[in-house]
């Protein structure tokens, strides 16, 4: 059987993270999408998205990558919400039979104003 090969980043809110104002976090956080968006731009994600009601709130997103693990985790080093230390992002291979999973291309929040205004 042959396996299509993706690499999955699991972001996760550290036990420890620092303390920051509520207009700090929210810079932070639309930094993070816009980085985020802009892999999206390139054609390096698949799929991401944020995770919720888990049973401790550690874990906060989702990313599906066509690119290697090296080049990934070169890619969240640079990330502003990892950077300030609000999110640490593990980085994985995902193996799934070959045509199991089709993604289709789908803009992304550039802030939290976009993600907002979709609610």
């Amino acid at each position: 059987m042959r396996f299509d090969r993706h690499t999955v980043v699991l972001l996760v809110r550290p036990s420890d993270p620092p303390d920051l104002p509520p207009e700090a976090l929210d810079r932070v956080q639309s930094a993070h999408l816009a980085h985020q968006a802009g892999f999206v731009e390139q054609g390096l994600v698949l799929a991401a998205g944020p995770l919720l009601d888990g049973d401790d709130g550690q874990l906060r997103g989702f990313v599906v990558f066509s690119i290697s693990p090296e080049e990934v985790r070169g890619l969240y080093a640079d990330d502003p919400a990892v950077r300030a230390g609000l999110l640490v992002a593990r980085v994985t291979s995902w193996m799934v039979p070959e045509g199991n999973v089709r993604f289709e291309s789908v803009a992304m929040p550039k802030s939290m104003l976009e993600a907002a205004a979709g609610d």
